[in-house]
C-alpha cells in the first residue's frame, strides 16, 4: 500500500457524505472488497458525483449489441490515448475479469491494433479512438464502415458516447491527480 494522496483535491469524510452517496460507496465496497478511489475523489461535489455515475451507469450497466467486455475495452483503448492511468488501470481490471482473461487489458492498453481480439472488436476501437481524438473528423464513411461489421446505429451510438464520456473522465482524472487502487494492479490476473 502506499501513502500518496488519491486525489490533489478535498476527500470528504464518507460519514458527513449524503445518505444516497454513502449508501452507493458501501455498496461498491461490499462488492469490491475496497472502495474505488474514483468514488472518494469525485464525493466532494455530490451533485457532480451523481451526474457522473448516473451517465456512466446508463452507457456501461445496460443491455445492447455491445458486451460488458467490449464497453471495458473502449474504456481502455480511449483511457491509453488521453494518457489516464487511473482508467487504464481501473478498467483495465474490470476488462481482464469480465473477459475473463489475464492479458487482455495490457495488449489493448500499449496497442490494440496488435491485441488478441476480434477484427470485428478492431473497428469498433478505431472508431471509439477517433470519436475520442478527432471527433470533428466523423464522417459518413466512418458510420457505414461500423454497419459493414455488423454495428447498429444503437451500438454505433454506444461507442460514441462511452469514447466521448471517457474523455471527460480521464480529463477529471488527470486534473485530480487521480490515483488507481492498488488492488486493481492484480484484479483478474
Amino acid at each position: 500500500m502506499t501513502d500518496h494522496p488519491i486525489s490533489r483535491f478535498p476527500i470528504p469524510e464518507i460519514s458527513e457524505l449524503p445518505q444516497d452517496i454513502r449508501d452507493r460507496i458501501e455498496a461498491v465496497q461490499e462488492k469490491a472488497g475496497f472502495i474505488p478511489n474514483v468514488f472518494l475523489a469525485l464525493a466532494h461535489r455530490p451533485e457532480e458525483f451523481r451526474a457522473f455515475f448516473a451517465h456512466h451507469d446508463a452507457l456501461m450497466e445496460k443491455p445492447g449489441g455491445l458486451s460488458a467486455a467490449e464497453r471495458e475495452m473502449i474504456v481502455v483503448a480511449t483511457s491509453s490515448a488521453n494518457d489516464c492511468l487511473y482508467c487504464v488501470i481501473a478498467h483495465g481490471a474490470i476488462l481482464r475479469v469480465r473477459a475473463k482473461n489475464p492479458l487482455i487489458a495490457d495488449q489493448i492498453a500499449v496497442n490494440y491494433r496488435k491485441a488478441d481480439i476480434s477484427p470485428r472488436q478492431r473497428v469498433m476501437l478505431d472508431f471509439a479512438l477517433k470519436v475520442s481524438q478527432h471527433a470533428q473528423r466523423i464522417d459518413d464513411a466512418d458510420i457505414a464502415t461500423m454497419k459493414q461489421n455488423e454495428f447498429s446505429e444503437e451500438d454505433i451510438w454506444d461507442i460514441g458516447a462511452i469514447a466521448a464520456f471517457f474523455a471527460q473522465s480521464n480529463r477529471l482524472a488527470n486534473l485530480s491527480a487521480m490515483r488507481p487502487n492498488d488492488e486493481f494492479y492484480s484484479m483478474g490476473r
